[in-house]
């Protein structure tokens, strides 16, 4: 794949990128381990400063990194400004409080024969990190905020669709006052992340991509037994339940199916409504998509741009066609509009049985699965009986159900009454075949140090 910014409206290659010769990736490499060696060296409230400054940097930028990001992946502009205001966020949310998760852990050095133990968070150096395009900045940021403020050093291998956003991450850290080389963009082909990982001055990866890509840098880190975190795909399901506000849950539905033109790990995709409420549900639904506006994503009033690739756009026909030739029902959408570009229109399906592709596997786009259950009981069955376990939502104002949903949906992160989203100061990540770890919050940050013990002997 060339790594090039191409339109996702009109299909031009607007701008293309070389790719590092093996001299420029090897100096690239000696340049972050020397950064390495020195950066875990200053002190945490001199790295907070430079967060704070990357983050004003952005704030000023808002609107033309915004039309950076939608010109390269199609998300809509507004889209776009909510993903930086957010990484402005996140910026200072480590700045502010990743000095406290780096304190020491006073333990008990009496029960242990000990004058003093603690256990003290020390970087673990170079972290390569393979980021996907769907969300180009936001996603790179939630490994890199608190990855700078733990000490580490980044190698950021992103997806060859975005090389501008990734040059600019580079430029923004750099440009903050960071020491030169402490955060560095590597503009290579996926086929040379094995080399990189494998590279004994890179000490562990973190990698958000499909299950393929997870499975394969897995393998790798395993095999030089150095750490990753993975966050994968995700077929969250949406459980809507009779006691919930229906006109509220199904606004939530339209947002949970279309946010980032249907493109995110974590967009609500399999909707599992009660049977007493499962004709409203759907009228609805219907009726608040099928009025999306379609179309350009630079335009105020567009709701869904095109997805992000040629191929991504296949993908998604190809998913919905085998449905359908298994006969699932088409409510809405299901056809690409002609013209040019990567669109594809808001669709509903019903009568999906395993049969079906979709009913197992992930459909990256604007396309939504509507089960009808009989309780929260069937729901969770249908819900958990998926590979995937990243998020999960419910929608419910019985008490009861909650704690059930809480206690026995199987997922990383679990939503009641609220769409699926993240956030710096939780925790983000999933199960099963979503992955393991865990992104943002105090977790996040520590995935990636040394819990070091230390123990110090009575005076003799």
């Amino acid at each position: 794949m060339a790594i090039a910014t191409t339109s996702p409206v009109t299909g031009e290659v607007l701008r293309s990128f070389d790719e590092l010769t093996p001299e420029e990736l090897e100096d690239k490499l000696a340049r972050a381990a020397a950064a390495a060696a020195s950066y875990r060296l200053t002190s945490v409230e001199q790295r907070a400063e430079w967060l704070h400054h990357a983050a004003d940097r952005l704030e000023k930028e808002v609107e033309s990194v915004s039309e950076m990001i939608t010109t390269e992946m199609g998300k809509t502009f507004r889209a776009a400004e909510q993903e930086v205001v957010k990484c402005v966020h996140g910026l200072r949310f480590y700045a502010t409080e990743g000095p406290a998760y780096l304190r020491d852990l006073e333990g008990d050095g009496e029960r242990v024969g000990a004058k003093q133990t603690f256990v003290t968070y020390q970087p673990i150096g170079v972290v390569l990190a393979v980021m996907p395009w769907n969300l180009p900045l936001w996603q790179a940021m939630r490994f890199a905020a608190p990855a700078l403020t733990a000490g580490n050093v980044g190698l950021l291998k992103h997806a060859s669709n975005v090389p501008q956003c990734a040059l600019f991450l580079e430029e923004l850290f750099r440009d903050a006052g960071f020491p030169e080389d402490v955060f560095q963009t590597l503009l290579i082909s996926a086929r040379r992340v094995e080399q990189v990982l494998r590279d004994p001055r890179v000490a562990a990866a973190t990698l958000t991509g499909s299950e393929p890509a997870g499975r394969s840098v897995a393998a790798i880190a395993g095999d030089e037994i150095k750490k990753v975190v993975l966050e994968l795909g995700g077929s969250d399901p949406f459980i809507v339940m009779p006691s919930t506000n229906l006109e509220r849950a199904t606004d939530v539905a339209v947002k949970a199916r279309t946010l980032n033109n249907g493109q995110s790990c974590i967009n609500g995709k399999r909707f599992f409504v009660h049977e007493d409420i499962s004709d409203a549900f759907i009228d609805m639904f219907v009726a608040k998509m099928g009025a999306l506006v379609v179309g350009d994503p630079m335009e105020e009033g567009t709701d869904v741009g095109p997805l992000a690739t040629e191929s991504g756009r296949r993908d998604v026909e190809s998913y919905v066609d085998d449905a359908v030739a298994k006969g699932a029902t088409v409510l809405l959408g299901g056809e690409r509009p002609d013209g040019p570009g990567w669109f594809y229109p808001p669709t509903i399906l019903t009568g999906i049985t395993p049969e079906m592709r979709m009913y197992h596997e992930e459909v990256f786009g604007p396309v939504a699965q509507v089960w009808t259950v009989s309780s929260l009981e069937e729901a969770l069955r249908e819900a958990n009986g998926h590979p995937y376990g990243l998020g999960s939502n419910l929608w419910s104002e019985d008490e009861a159900e909650r704690e059930l949903f809480v206690r026995d949906v199987q997922s990383g992160m679990a939503f009641i009454n609220g769409n699926t989203t993240s956030y710096p100061e939780i925790p983000f990540g999933g199960v099963k075949r979503s992955g393991y770890g865990r992104e943002l919050s105090d977790l996040g940050m520590r995935e990636f140090m040394n819990a070091k013990t230390v123990w110090i002997g009575q005076d003799a």
